[in-house]
C-alpha cells in the first residue's frame, strides 16, 4: 500500500464491526467540519495522523476516560500543536466527559475547550500547552524522566507507563529538539515514544525548501532506537510501536503520512495546513473517502466503537487501584501526598531554624552560596525536590549531599545534569511538573533565562510549581563582562503574568523566597541570586515570613515622620541601607523597603501598599538593573540609580562605582526630590 491510498480495512477489536478506516475516517472529518466552521485552524495535521493516532489510542494508550486523572495511564503529548483537533476529536470520541460535540463545534472560539492550540487545564486528557513547536517533545521527555525516577521509588506496581508524543517537522527543526532527544538518548528513556508525522510539508511549502536533514540518522545518533513505516498502514504502525515498547532506548517512529489525507485536490500541499479546506474541498474527501455523514455526525456505531476504546482501560485502572490499597500504608501515603502536590511535614520548621541559625550568625554569603545552603535543609525534608543545572552545578549551588545524581542505570538519583541544554532544563522541567509527585528545580545564570524563555512562558500560563534559580544576577558578577550581566532580564521576567521573581538581600530572606516558592503550586518562580558576597540584613530572628508581602519596612524613619523612601532589591538593599544612614546623619529621615517579589506586593491591598511606600516625600529606587517597572512604585517622578546600559569587564567592586550605583548617588536623588 502507498501512502497516498486509503487504509487498510481493519478490525478494532474482534466483537466490532467496524472498520479500522471508518474509526480514522471519523477524526479526519470532525477535525476537518470543526476547521471549516470556525473558518481557522490546521486541519492537514489531523487527517494525516488519523490512521497512526487510531492505531495508538485503541490498541495500545493505557487510559481510562472516565478518570483522566489515574496516575498510571500513558501520557499522550501533541507536540505538533497546530494539529489539536486531532486530540479533541479524541477526546470526544473516547469519551471524555468534558469534551462534548458542541465543544467540537466550538474550535476556537472564546470560552471554549478547544483552543486553537491545546492548553492544560482547559480539558480532561490534555496533558501538557502545545503549539510553540518543539515545546511538548521536550515536555515529553521530562514525563518519560518523572516515569522513571518514580518507578525507582515506587516500583512497576505503582508506577508502570509509557509517554507517547507526536511531533511534527517543525518540532524537529527547533533547536529544543536536539537538546530533548540528546538528552533523552543520554539517559535511555526507553518508555518514551515519538511517533514523528513525516509529511514533508510545511507552512512555507515542501520541507526540501528549509531542511534536508535525515532524522532517522539524527535520532540513532543520539541514542534512539528508529523506525520508519508508511504512517496509513495500520499493522505497520502497530508492528513498530511494539517494538518500540520493548527497545531499551526512546524511540522514534517515522510515519510517512500525506497531509490532508484524503483531500482530492489539496492532499499532501501546504495548502492544507494551516487553512480552512473550503466546502467542495471536504465535499470531495467526503465522496472520495467513503464519508457521507453530515458535518458533526459520527454514527452511532462507530462512536460506540470508540467508546469502548475509551473504557477499554477501567478494569487496569481498577487493578491498579486495588495494588495501591493493598501498599504498606506509609508507602501509600507518601505516593498520595506526592501525587496531589502536598509538601511533606516538618520542612517549615526545619527552615524556620535555618532562618534562625542564619539570623543570629548574620554570614556574609552571596545569596547563590544561601540558596545551596537553604537547599541544604529543604532536600533533606522534602524528597520530591529534584534539583539540576545546565552544567553550572559549582557556580549555582543546586546540587545537595542528598542528591545523588541521576544516571541511565539508576534512576534513583534526585539530582539532573541536565548539560548545557538551558532550553530542554526548563522545557522538561515542565514535563517533569505536569507528570506530578516531583518538584523541580533547575540552575543557570540570569542572563540565560533568555535561552529558556518559551519554557518559562509556559510554565507560567500552564501554572507550574517549577523553580527556576538564576545566579550571577548583575554587574556584581564582574570578570565575565556584558555578556554575562544581565541588566534587562529581570524586567523581562517579571513582565511575565503568573511568574514571580524573588530577588533576596541575604540569607534570611533567600530562605523566606524559597519557602515562598516552594508554597506557590500553582506558577512558577525565578529566584535571582548573586555572585558576590553581601552584608547581612536581616539580624533579628522571626518565625514570620517578611518577604510573603512581597515588600516590606525593613528600616522605618527614626524620630518622627519619614520625608524618604528608598526601595530597593538583592545585592542592592545593603546601599539602600547605607542611604539611609548618611541622610540620617545630615537630619534627613528616611525608609529602606525592601522588595524582593514585585509580584507579591501588588496582589496586597491599597492599605498595606500605602503604608510600605509612604505618603508624600522622595521616593528612589536602586537596582543594578534597568528602570523599567520602577514607575508603578515611584512615580514618573521619582528618582531612580541603576543600569542605563550594557555592563562591563572588570571586578564586580569597581563596577557599581563606576556605573554610579553607590550610596552617594542614592543621597543625591534624594535630595534633588527634597521638598
Amino acid at each position: 500500500m502507498t501512502a497516498a491510498q486509503p487504509a487498510t480495512a481493519m478490525k478494532t477489536s474482534p466483537e466490532s464491526s467496524v472498520s479500522h478506516a471508518e474509526m480514522a475516517n471519523a477524526i479526519r472529518f470532525l477535525a476537518a467540519d470543526a476547521v471549516e466552521k470556525a473558518n481557522s485552524g490546521h486541519p492537514g495535521m489531523p487527517m494525516g495522523m488519523a490512521d497512526a493516532a487510531t492505531v495508538l489510542f485503541s490498541r495500545f494508550l493505557k487510559f481510562d476516560s472516565a478518570a483522566p486523572e489515574w496516575h498510571d495511564r500513558d501520557r499522550f503529548v501533541l507536540s505538533a500543536g497546530h494539529g489539536s483537533m486531532l486530540l479533541y476529536a479524541l477526546l470526544y470520541l473516547t469519551g471524555y466527559a468534558d469534551m462534548s460535540i458542541d465543544e467540537i463545534k466550538n474550535f476556537r472560539q472564546l470560552g471554549s475547550r478547544t483552543p486553537g492550540h491545546p492548553e492544560f487545564g482547559h480539558a480532561a486528557g490534555i496533558e501538557t500547552t502545545t503549539g510553540p513547536l518543539g515545546q511538548g517533545l521536550a515536555n515529553a521527555v521530562g514525563m518519560a524522566l518523572a516515569e522513571r525516577l518514580l518507578n525507582a521509588r515506587f516500583g512497576d506496581k505503582l508506577v508502570d507507563h509509557y509517554t507517547y508524543a507526536v511531533a511534527g517537522d517543525g518540532c524537529l527543526m527547533e533547536g529544543i529538539s536536539h537538546e530533548a532527544i540528546s538528552l533523552a538518548g543520554h539517559l535511555k528513556l526507553g518508555r518514551l515514544i515519538v511517533l514523528f508525522d513525516d509529511n514533508h510539508v510545511s507552512i512555507d511549502g515542501p520541507t526540501s525548501l528549509a531542511v534536508g536533514d535525515d532524522q532517522l540518522a539524527r535520532f540513532k545518533a543520539c541514542g534512539w532506537h528508529v523506525q520508519a513505516v508508511d504512517g496509513h498502514d495500520p499493522e505497520a504502525v502497530a508492528q513498530a510501536i511494539e517494538k518500540a515498547r520493548k527497545a531499551r532506548e526512546p524511540s522514534l517512529i517515522a510515519c510517512r503520512t500525506v497531509i490532508g489525507f484524503g483531500a482530492p485536490k489539496k492532499a499532501g500541499t501546504a495548502a492544507t495546513h494551516g487553512a480552512p479546506l473550503g466546502a467542495d474541498e471536504v465535499a470531495g474527501a467526503r465522496a472520495k473517502l467513503g464519508w457521507t455523514h453530515a458535518p458533526f455526525v459520527v454514527p452511532s456505531e462507530i462512536l460506540a466503537a470508540w467508546r469502548r476504546i475509551g473504557g477499554r482501560g477501567r478494569a487496569e485502572r481498577e487493578a491498579w487501584q486495588a495494588r495501591l490499597k493493598a501498599a504498606a500504608k506509609d508507602v501509600r501515603a507518601e505516593f498520595e501526598r506526592r501525587m496531589r502536590g502536598a509538601l511533606a511535614d516538618g520542612w517549615r520548621k526545619a527552615l524556620i531554624e535555618h532562618k534562625r541559625k542564619v539570623a543570629a550568625e548574620a554570614p556574609k554569603w552571596a545569596t547563590r552560596k544561601a540558596s545551596g545552603e537553604a537547599l541544604e535543609v529543604l532536600t533533606a525534608a522534602i524528597p520530591e525536590l529534584l534539583g539540576g543545572s545546565a552544567d553550572l552545578t559549582g557556580s549555582v549551588n543546586t546540587m545537595t549531599t542528598v542528591t545523588k545524581p541521576v544516571t541511565a542505570g539508576d534512576f534513583g538519583g534526585r539530582y539532573l545534569h541536565y548539560g548545557v541544554r538551558e532550553h530542554a532544563m526548563a522545557a522538561a522541567m515542565n514535563g517533569i511538573a505536569l507528570h506530578g509527585g516531583l518538584i523541580p528545580y533547575g540552575g543557570t545564570f540570569l542572563v540565560f533565562a533568555d535561552y529558556m524563555r518559551p519554557a518559562m512562558r509556559l510554565s507560567a500560563l500552564m501554572g507550574q510549581r517549577v523553580i527556576y534559580v538564576l545566579t550571577h544576577d548583575s554587574i556584581g558578577l564582574g570578570e565575565d563582562g556584558p555578556t554575562h550581566q544581565a541588566v534587562e532580564t529581570l524586567a523581562s521576567l517579571r513582565a511575565i503574568p503568573n511568574f514571580h521573581v524573588y530577588r533576596p538581600a541575604d540569607a534570611v530572606e533567600t530562605a523566606e523566597c524559597w519557602a515562598l516558592a516552594l508554597e506557590r503550586a500553582n506558577g512558577p518562580s525565578g529566584l535571582v541570586l548573586t555572585r558576590q558576597g553581601l552584608p547581612a540584613v536581616r539580624t533579628r530572628h522571626t518565625d514570620d515570613n517578611l518577604c510573603a508581602k512581597g515588600a516590606y519596612l525593613l528600616a522605618d524613619a527614626e524620630g518622627g515622620a519619614r520625608r524618604a523612601t528608598i526601595l530597593a532589591t538583592g545585592s542592592e538593599v545593603s546601599i539602600a541601607l547605607e542611604t539611609r544612614k548618611r541622610l540620617a546623619a545630615e537630619g534627613i529621615r528616611s525608609a529602606v523597603v525592601s522588595m524582593p517579589c514585585w509580584e507579591l506586593f501588588d496582589d496586597q491591598d491599597d492599605a498595606y501598599k500605602a503604608k510600605v511606600l509612604g505618603a508624600g516625600g522622595a521616593r528612589v529606587a536602586v537596582e543594578a538593573a534597568v528602570r523599567l517597572g520602577w514607575d508603578k512604585y515611584i512615580g514618573a517622578s521619582g528618582g531612580f540609580v541603576g543600569m542605563t546600559g550594557f555592563g562591563a569587564s572588570a571586578p564586580g567592586e569597581k563596577l557599581f562605582p563606576h556605573f554610579g550605583i553607590t550610596a552617594e548617588a542614592v543621597v543625591a536623588e534624594v535630595k534633588k526630590r527634597m521638598h
